[in-house]
């Protein structure tokens, strides 16, 4: 008999790439996923191999919001038939492992990113400090553990004594995209590409900001999020609209498309804490995927896949005449790189889903 194992995130399923993956690669081993998020007025229809629950919630936002998912999912959980419950961060941790332990069954936690170092935490010492209960409470019970990185692994280790197991949040190998099959086009114009949350430290403003200084280029930001009023204003206030174009969000089945009309991607961030300085953001995988060199901010975890593989530029230098110039060069650079298509093909292999799923495979098999 298959085992089951639900799978719980707070977001509405439509962009959450490592749920989708976890939820593939499970399903490809045996198991019989189901995937729980929530239903926004704006979520739209799924169709997965797999099942797909969707709270429709009564709040939005706030304490209340996340109250009131993890009383749900309590109490979902506790009704359920789940062999495996598997809790995406810290904000259903409390919900799944209080399931979990009156059920006797064993649970898995993935750390997206370090949960209590997160922008929107940082400055709100109340907040922060309820997370960070939650996870000194139940983390050293945890047995089976993974996250994106080896430094965030190794700050929750120091932190609450958890072994955790290193899952990148890479794509699956993707086949050349043809010509034809690519979404994006603006004749005679370079594709600036941004792809993913549109939130505070993401760097947006910065390349809004350098868009005047640099010729024949479009900046496209696929996504949504907390700031993209500001952005839009931003992009009114500076009459940019022709050199920079908001996509909205882009479903997970067509965003490769997207991704490989893109002649230069983005992934700059301010270093607002330790979440984001240790980050290994998955745009920058999906870039190498499409064959897209990156623009890249110059953190550790990023630095070490840029400069390993040679598949990009990294900068330190956010202010607007020096970040387009930056940009213009690189575009410049990588226009007739004979052995572009060897670069990329080597990384493209070796920064794969196919290689990160074996440590979760691994990892479940130990579950028995």
């Amino acid at each position: 008999m298959k085992k089951r194992v639900y799978i719980a995130v707070t977001n509405d399923l439509q962009t959450d790439q490592r749920v989708h993956k976890v939820c593939q690669t499970l399903l490809n081993a045996g198991y019989e996923p189901r995937l729980i998020g929530i239903l926004k007025s704006n979520s739209k229809p799924l169709s997965r191999p797999y099942r797909v629950e969707r709270f429709p919630m009564i709040f939005s936002r706030s304490c209340l919001f996340y109250a009131e998912y993890n009383i749900r999912l309590f109490f979902y959980l506790l009704a359920s038939k789940a062999d495996i419950i598997l809790a995406n961060d810290t904000d259903t941790l409390l919900a799944a492992y209080c399931a979990a332990s009156l059920r006797r069954k064993p649970i898995v936690f993935d750390a997206h990113e370090l949960y209590t170092e997160v922008p929107e935490l940082v400055n709100r010492k109340v907040v922060k400090k309820i997370w960070q209960s939650i996870e000194n409470l139940i983390l050293p019970h945890i047995k089976y553990a993974y996250t994106v990185c080896q430094p965030i692994a190794d700050i929750y280790k120091r932190r609450n004594g958890i072994q955790m197991s290193v899952v990148r949040n890479a794509p699956f190998l993707q086949k050349p995209c043809p010509e034809s099959k690519k979404t994006l086009s603006f004749p005679g114009k370079k594709i600036l590409l941004y792809q993913g949350a549109i939130n505070v430290g993401r760097g947006i403003e910065w390349v809004i900001d350098a868009m005047p200084h640099i010729p024949n280029a479009v900046f496209c930001i696929a996504g949504d999020g907390d700031i993209l009023e500001q952005i839009r204003q931003q992009i009114s206030d500076k009459k940019l609209e022709d050199k920079v174009v908001l996509l909205g969000r882009i479903s997970l089945e067509e965003l490769h498309k997207y991704t490989c009309s893109a002649d230069l991607g983005i992934s700059l961030l301010e270093n607002r804490g330790l979440n984001y300085y240790y980050s290994l953001p998955n745009r920058i995988f999906d870039f190498v995927q499409a064959g897209v060199p990156v623009l890249a901010t110059d953190f550790p975890e990023i630095r070490s896949i840029v400069e390993q593989y040679k598949i990009g530029v990294l900068t330190t230098d956010y202010s607007p005449e020096n970040l387009a110039s930056t940009i213009q060069s690189t575009l410049d650079y990588w226009e007739n790189k004979a052995d572009k298509h060897q670069i990329f093909d080597r990384a493209k292999k070796e920064l794969c889903w196919e290689n990160e799923e074996k440590t979760i495979l691994n990892l479940f098999n130990k579950i028995g």
